[in-house]
């Protein structure tokens, strides 16, 4: 009997190590790998941009666009990189390809890794409504606000009052954005979130909408049961041969 309570016990601690393990690689090692594919695509970016005429189709994993969000402070930075597959996401947020470009009507959607992997997604959770998401293209500055979180429409006006025009909160309280919360939580195989107007079964690309941003990561962390979802809504975009935005002060 104590040789296999011993053998239990000696099985149970090899799996220990072999987790403690496997959450160093997924939160440290993957971390250091992607960091430098994250700077390879960034001077990657950069350099086409001081070059445009220099003829350049976007492919999987080119980046050509940069993500802030100033309430996670000045150092949040990210190259959104072009496809959500497994091998894009290595390098940063992807864009989901059959959705819109940054400041288009319509949905630019992003997935990005919640632990390990640069993990630039970790905090949406902490993300409130009317808080900035900021895209840098080659030129312009997008600003999306996030959506509120309530669910009535006095209290999605209420929340939506400090960031969105009077034509956006009608939209949002009542219209046809009434169900597009600022955070959902929902399945991983729920492709309406990505939509061009999201949670609905509608694909068509129709003039009269919003741009929106969707953010989309893994929920809990560790887990890949379920998926956090964030909506926000475009309130500016100014010319990048101007000043950027207020909210980018300091960064």
């Amino acid at each position: 009997m104590s040789k296999v309570t011993s053998f239990f016990g000696e099985l149970l601690l090899t799996v220990g190590v072999l987790l403690l393990l496997f959450a160093f690689y997924e939160a440290y090692w993957t971390n250091i790998a992607a960091g430098r594919a994250q700077d390879e695509v960034s001077a990657e970016m950069q350099q086409r941009w001081k070059n445009p005429r220099s003829a350049h189709s976007l492919e999987l994993g080119d980046a050509f666009a940069n993500m802030y969000i100033p309430a996670f402070g000045s150092d949040f930075a990210f190259a959104i990189v072009q496809g959500a597959d497994d091998e894009s996401l290595l390098a940063g947020p992807g864009h989901y390809v059959d959705t819109q470009m940054p400041g288009e009507a319509g949905n630019f959607a992003v997935a990005g890794h919640r632990v390990g992997k640069g993990a630039p997604f970790n905090d949406l959770g902490n993300l409130n409504a009317c808080d900035a998401i900021v895209i840098e293209t080659h030129d312009t500055w997008d600003v999306y606000r996030v959506l509120p979180m309530g669910t009535d429409p006095t209290t999605r006006s209420d929340e939506a009052r400090d960031c969105l025009s009077e034509q956006q909160i009608g939209r949002v309280a009542g219209g046809d954005y009434a169900g597009v919360q600022g955070r959902t939580i929902t399945t991983p195989g729920d492709v309406s979130v990505i939509n061009p107007l999201p949670n609905t079964d509608s694909i068509e690309l129709r003039p009269d909408l919003e741009p929106v941003i969707t953010l989309t990561t893994c929920h809990p962390q560790f887990s890949n049961a379920e998926r956090m979802i964030i909506h926000g809504m475009l309130t500016e975009s100014l010319p990048k041969d101007g000043p950027k935005p207020a909210v980018m002060e300091g960064a």
